[in-house]
């Protein structure tokens, strides 16, 4: 579970953030710490399983693109720190950039877990091409047209489209991803026909995908799919059993939800 744990207005450790009320909440029972911004972006489920559903191979070079105040870093140095070579995050938002900063440092990450301030359209000007083994991405859902700006800019920046749909993140995926790398995203499920063209316009073959439920239903469509693809991958596609967010509307999480909230390393993610 995220519990909320301390609340301060930031008026001089984060230059960025300066007279904004921060909020540090918990993951894995108290083991990592997460700053976000009160009144801005904050992450949600899809962050927690796009980061576990990536599990790394050992002495992989990861980048989370796009990586918002670092939370998908931080559950991934978390989880497999012995496993992870680096863990390279890119957000174009200053003060996001600088809260990731901050919590891999707050969570003894900062010798494993970077942070460079940037857009994903021009990421060959912050990585080599092809130097990572894994790319990982909860992109922005929403087109453009789909909100109003005026009322929260960072919120409305990381959950829409104006920098880029999925056109442009897999084609920068692509571009700093391996012969045989990997990429994993997360996306509404409405979605899907959408992420595997951009995916496999780019030579990214969708190999794993896992519908996610709210919670058990007949008549209740899928929420979101996890999509993991290998660059210039075969055509196989595994489809994995479909995951339940919650045991019923309104009820506590499945069990294999609560798993992925409990402290502890992980070999074998049930996604």
């Amino acid at each position: 579970m995220v519990k909320p744990s301390t609340v301060w207005t930031e008026v001089g450790i984060l230059a960025e953030s300066a007279g904004r009320e921060i909020t540090c909440d918990t993951l894995f029972d108290g083991h990592i710490h997460c700053c976000q911004h009160r009144n801005g972006y904050r992450f949600s489920v899809d962050t927690v399983l796009v980061a576990q559903f990536s599990c790394p191979d050992v002495g992989a070079r990861v980048l989370d693109l796009g990586c918002g105040s670092g939370v998908i870093g931080l559950i991934m140095s978390y989880r497999w720190a012995q496993k992870l070579d680096r863990m390279s995050c890119l957000e174009l938002q200053p003060q996001l950039a600088e809260l990731a900063r901050h919590n891999a440092s707050r969570n003894g990450f900062a010798d494993l877990m970077t942070v460079e301030n940037g857009d994903y359209c021009q990421v060959l000007d912050h990585f080599p091409a092809e130097s990572f083994d894994q790319v990982v991405c909860n992109p922005p859902f929403f087109p453009v047209s789909n909100g109003r700006p005026s009322q929260n800019r960072e919120a409305f920046v990381a959950r829409h489209q104006v920098y880029g749909g999925l056109r442009e993140i897999a084609a920068a995926a692509a571009s700093v991803c391996r012969h045989r790398g990997r990429v994993t995203m997360v996306y509404p499920a409405q979605g899907l026909v959408a992420l595997i063209t951009a995916l496999t316009d780019q030579q990214l073959i969708p190999k794993r995908l896992q519908h996610v439920y709210s919670y058990p239903h007949p008549a209740n469509p899928a929420r979101l799919v996890l999509v993991e693809a290998v660059k210039n991958g075969g055509e196989s596609l595994t489809v994995l059993p479909p995951l339940y967010i919650n045991e019923r509307a309104g009820g506590p999480y499945t069990p294999e939800m609560q798993c992925l909230y409990d402290a502890g390393s992980l070999e074998s993610v049930p996604l």
